[in-house]
């Protein structure tokens, strides 16, 4: 009994109180960091949340480039693959013109790819749906409008309470450090509510979750309730987990508390998640495209352009060295600043770690891109994100600063630098 007691300890004592390895450790192929999370069930996102990050295997690989490699080793019949997509649509096809799917998107790279695919390669009928940024930029709402003007699609944009998703992009920032949560939370939700209420049968996803190192199985072709290849927390259809809505977190804070502040309960419907037994009921079907076909956001990326006139950014975007990631929301970059002072991962560490898993750079190549922009502060749109959640710069650094792991973070000369780095961990076990 002793010895399982110590043995209990010495295990719990790896993480830290919300999750993430004491130990760091990079992928020995994409250099992404142990500390990565994976998923999160935000409805019971606070500050006790337990993150699921990123598993390595015996070998110091992580779990996506042992995912990924499964696209490029021909141990996937893609042909086959796709044979079953076109069984999928001759299914669900409508024969009146009706809508028959929908992708969700903003119009960039990945939902250019899925529809305009799903439209013209497979005769199917695909309404988009949008859940809009926080604030648009100038060369996101650009891609957006050529995506239906130029790729010639039907789309229903919704805008939530503007009062409403400010306050709960503040709660969120102040007590989670997360202020993209609110509009995950919409992206996530909004589709499969249009799919409800218009009683379109079918919903396509993107890439399969096992792509960022999910613990998925490369045969999930689709999610719902009964499928055990799916047990992480963030893809249930029934994210409130029986509980009633009062009783689930947005921003940190409790939906309970909101109202008891003030809030009207209809003023916060737009983030409460559709009912499953609705899905159940009108036997929606949530299907990934990346399952039947190889899906490669680098190539996406060149689809869109010639496709739609998808137009990157001028210049790189802050954090990392690419143009063409994720650049419609004014809030992106402090979306990807915050996770690097929470877990040390950046948004170059992202992007290169998604690059080398697809061959388009080497190891070498993504830990100087790391090195040289992983944590760039983002100041392009700071004004308008300090506005968004009215703070004073101040205030919102002394909360970043109150959310650095001590196992990530010391501070040298008044400057926060992380412990150990993915050059530093590298030249350390050479």
């Amino acid at each position: 009994m002793v010895k399982l007691i110590e043995s209990f300890m010495k295990k719990n004592t790896l993480k830290n109180k919300n999750g993430l390895p004491l130990e760091i450790k990079y992928c020995k192929k994409c250099n992404i960091s142990n500390q990565q999370p994976t998923t999160t069930n935000e409805y019971f996102h606070n500050l006790e949340t337990v993150q699921t990050t990123i598993d390595f295997d015996e070998d110091g690989v992580c779990r996506a480039c042992n995912f990924n490699r499964l696209k490029w080793n021909d141990k996937i019949d893609w042909s086959s693959r796709e044979l079953e997509l076109r069984e999928l649509c001759d299914k669900y096809r409508s024969k009146d013109g009706s809508y028959d799917c929908i992708v969700g998107g903003s119009g960039g790279k990945d939902s250019v790819f899925q529809s305009y695919t799903l439209k013209y390669k497979y005769n199917m009928n695909p309404l988009t749906v949008t859940w809009a940024p926080h604030i648009y930029t100038d060369i996101g709402f650009q891609n957006f409008q050529n995506w239906i003007n130029i790729g010639g699609f039907d789309n229903y944009l919704y805008t939530p309470n503007g009062k409403i998703h400010r306050l709960l992009t503040k709660e969120a920032t102040k007590n989670l450090l997360h202020p993209f949560q609110p509009f995950i939370i919409g992206q996530k939700t909004f589709a499969i509510k249009m799919a409800c209420k218009l009683d379109i049968p079918l919903i396509f996803y993107g890439e399969m979750p096992g792509e960022y190192g999910r613990r998925v199985s490369h045969d999930t072709k689709k999610f719902d309730n009964n499928n055990k290849n799916l047990s992480q927390k963030g893809y249930q259809l029934d994210p409130l987990e029986g509980k009633n809505f009062l009783d689930t977190y947005l921003g940190g804070k409790k939906v309970s508390e909101y109202i008891d502040e003030g809030i009207n309960l209809s003023e916060l419907q737009s983030y409460k998640p559709m009912d499953p037994e609705i899905i159940n009921k009108k036997k929606i079907q949530f299907h990934f495209l990346g399952y039947y076909l190889r899906f490669v956001p680098q190539e996406n990326y060149y689809f869109a352009v010639d496709k739609i006139n998808f137009t990157a950014n001028p210049e790189r975007t802050e954090g990392t060295y690419s143009k063409y990631n994720s650049i419609d929301d004014r809030l992106d970059g402090f979306f990807y600043y915050t996770r690097f002072i929470k877990f040390g991962v950046g948004r170059a560490m992202m992007d290169s770690a998604q690059e080398i898993r697809n061959g388009h750079i080497d190891k070498e190549e993504g830990l100087a891109l790391i090195e040289k922009f992983d944590g760039e502060y983002p100041t392009k749109y700071e004004n308008e994100f300090l506005k968004y959640i009215s703070m004073t710069k101040n205030e919102f650094i002394e909360i970043c600063d109150a959310f650095r792991p001590d196992h990530l973070w010391k501070k040298k000369s008044n400057r926060w630098e992380l412990k150990l780095t993915p050059a530093q961990y590298f030249n350390k076990i050479v």
